[in-house]
């Protein structure tokens, strides 16, 4: 298990997280993981505000919470950096409304 695999499953209950988390480790996972990585290889956060980033983290958009459906559905998945995963992501998935500093100086809403 990777250390993002940690931090995120630590911020699940561990009954819930226990009925899902096997699901990254399937090749389904892992073809969906790669085929987003290439149809999007920029961080989609960064480039709002027209900074080119490797993404490195595939990310569910709608938090899928073990539903199949929506874990391998490729239109509810995005390309992001950790450092964007690891911030701004796991705030929006708290329900904080996000907003970043657009290259204009206004505010672009995230999420």
């Amino acid at each position: 298990m990777t250390e993002e695999q940690r931090k995120r499953e630590s911020r699940v209950p561990s009954s819930a997280r226990d009925a899902w988390h096997h699901l990254y480790d399937t090749a389904l996972w892992k073809r969906l993981r790669l085929h987003q990585l290439a149809q999007e290889p920029l961080c989609r956060f960064c480039l709002l505000v027209e900074d080119v980033t490797e993404a490195t983290v595939v990310d569910h958009v709608q938090a899928h919470k073990g539903s199949i459906e929506l874990f391998s559905d490729p239109a509810n998945l995005q390309s992001l950096c950790k450092p964007c995963h690891d911030s701004l992501k796991q705030r929006i998935d708290r329900g904080t409304k996000v907003a970043i500093t657009g290259v204009d100086g206004y505010p672009i809403e995230v999420g």
